[in-house]
């Protein structure tokens, strides 16, 4: 399976793209606002790769999308449909290096994850978590039609909160 656009492809994660994902789990952005997935090589990116979103899409017929420049053929981000086990869908989710953000590739992007969600699956509802000092990522969100629903600690054991945005197609 692959998704053009105008300007990406969107294909499933391989675990040749461990390096990409190295880069990726380790930036700035994805520690403070996701969190450290404790990806310390390219072998743990390769694992995360493999346990994550690899049986993701066996289990669940959705997972993370890599996400890369359709003319440079340069990874850039990704951007899919996550299962967690205390929401009650699917969590929208996305990360993009610094360097191409604030381009419109993440709602590019997710508008056509959405789609292929929606067409191929059937999917009417889809989750996305937030950070509420995320200010970009609920831009976006909103952008794409999310509402936001409500904040949760999904951890009971930690005092983090997440907001929660619901869209329905």
């Amino acid at each position: 399976k692959m998704i053009e656009t105008e300007r990406l492809v969107l294909r499933p994660q391989t675990e040749d793209d461990a390096p990409f994902m190295f880069k990726l789990v380790n930036s700035p952005a994805w520690l403070r606002f996701i969190g450290d997935r404790n990806v310390r090589s390219e072998e743990d990116a390769r694992r995360y790769i493999r346990d994550g979103t690899i049986k993701s899409f066996e289990k669940y017929h959705f997972g993370s999308w890599l996400v890369s420049l359709k003319e440079e053929n340069i990874p850039i981000g990704v951007c899919g449909l996550y299962k967690r086990d205390w929401l009650p869908g699917p969590d929208f989710g996305f990360a993009f290096l610094e360097e191409f953000t604030k381009k419109g590739y993440a709602t590019e992007s997710g508008r056509e994850i959405l789609h292929w969600a929606k067409d191929s699956l059937g999917l009417k509802t889809f989750l996305a978590i937030c950070n509420e000092e995320n200010e970009r990522s609920i831009r976006l969100l909103e952008r794409l039609g999310f509402k936001f629903k409500e904040c949760v600690k999904p951890d009971p054991t930690k005092q983090e909160e997440c907001c929660v945005y619901v869209l329905e197609i």
